[in-house]
């Protein structure tokens, strides 16, 4: 992966454990749109830098083959899956993507993108939110094919949706250094606000194609991670303005997707409010399991933070005592730990309900 690809939407850290637990009502087909952090291997079929297809990536799981996730395990969207009782989405880019694998959804998420066109275009052939609409709209014509207009729009329908990006469009885009085209066009908060703005119409899109149950993560503290620590931070302590950006960022997001919510009359998207759980846990790691949450296990350099994840690079021998893996992304354990909290967490992180109430709801009333 680029040094820069920074896809932080992440840590919902609140429940001490190694994977997550909690399960929820069976089987209902699952799509996945985003970035890194939820790319299950699309970029490995693409001519890219952004990719997790060599050691050590992969290296907890049970083949110990890297398969395009960022993670040395699994990640947020295979410990959702978990939850729901059904096998991993597959990339959609998959040639074993096809027959009754159709059925149990697919992954649109494309490593370096963002909310905006123009975010991540040093990584050159990346899959950008609208072509990852347009692939689900291809998805259910292929559906269609299989089951029929009519069981494939139910399926659509009933499905659970995450989106989890933003994260790059700081990192990628604005904060890129020297000076980023949008960092001159805009201000911090009108940047924001026209994120926000662009986001909505994705999010809408979405609700266009189908979408009835919309997981959104909001970006953690962007500032804290440790390729940011090493880039901007030598006395290790959280870049002053990702934390601002960040800090003007998710509130805007939660409150956008409940103006969306009551445009629809529906909670159609629940908002996972990262940031305050995440700033917790980054001031008490020990709290939550963890020796570290600034120090990568896979990296060189301050904190680990600098270059590449590869098999030269300084490996941690427990990583289950890492919060990050990389220089940007969570470990495994961290994954599911965020899954957890996105599942069963408080009203302080989850918002308009987290993600079992909202599933639990949408079963008592299909029966």
């Amino acid at each position: 992966m680029a040094p820069s690809i920074v896809l932080v939407s992440w840590m919902v850290l609140g429940l001490v454990m190694a994977t997550s637990t909690i399960q929820v009502e069976a089987a209902r087909a699952f799509f996945v749109f985003g970035d890194s952090l939820v790319d299950n291997g699309n970029n490995n079929f693409l001519a890219t830098t952004a990719r997790a297809d060599s050691p050590p990536y992969g290296i907890d799981t049970p083949s110990r083959r890297a398969s395009g996730r960022f993670s040395n395990g699994k990640n947020i969207p295979d410990f959702i899956s978990d939850a729901l009782g059904s096998e991993p989405t597959l990339p959609y880019l998959s040639p074993e993507l096809k027959g009754d694998r159709l059925l149990v959804g697919a992954n649109f998420a494309s490593a370096g993108i963002g909310i905006l066109n123009d975010t991540g275009v040093q990584f050159i052939n990346i899959i950008r939110m609208y072509k990852q609409l347009k692939y689900f709209q291809q998805y259910q014509t292929r559906l269609a094919d299989l089951v029929g207009f009519e069981e494939a729009q139910r399926i659509v329908n009933d499905a659970l949706v995450l989106i989890t990006v933003g994260g790059n469009d700081f990192v990628n885009n604005y904060y890129l250094v020297p000076f980023s085209p949008r960092s001159r066009q805009f201000s911090l908060p009108d940047y924001v606000r026209y994120l926000i703005s662009e986001y909505r119409k994705l999010l809408m899109r979405l609700y266009d194609l189908g979408a009835r149950k919309v997981l959104v993560t909001g970006t953690g503290p962007m500032g804290c991670v440790p390729a940011e620590l090493a880039m901007r931070s030598p006395s290790g302590q959280c870049a002053t303005e990702l934390q601002r950006a960040a800090a003007l960022y998710n509130p805007q997001l939660v409150q956008m997707i409940n103006e969306l919510n009551s445009q629809y009359g529906a909670n159609i998207f629940i908002a996972a409010n990262t940031e305050q759980k995440t700033n917790d846990f980054i001031n008490n790691p020990t709290a939550y399991g963890f020796t570290t949450s600034k120090v990568a296990c896979c990296g060189q350099g301050p904190y680990n933070g600098l270059g590449l994840c590869t098999v030269l690079s300084n490996l941690c021998p427990n990583r289950d005592e890492y919060a990050f893996w990389d220089p940007f992304h969570p470990s495994e354990r961290a994954n599911g730990i965020i899954v957890d909290m996105i599942l069963g967490g408080s009203s302080n992180y989850m918002s308009p309900m987290n993600l079992s109430s909202l599933l639990a709801l949408d079963y008592n009333t299909r029966t």
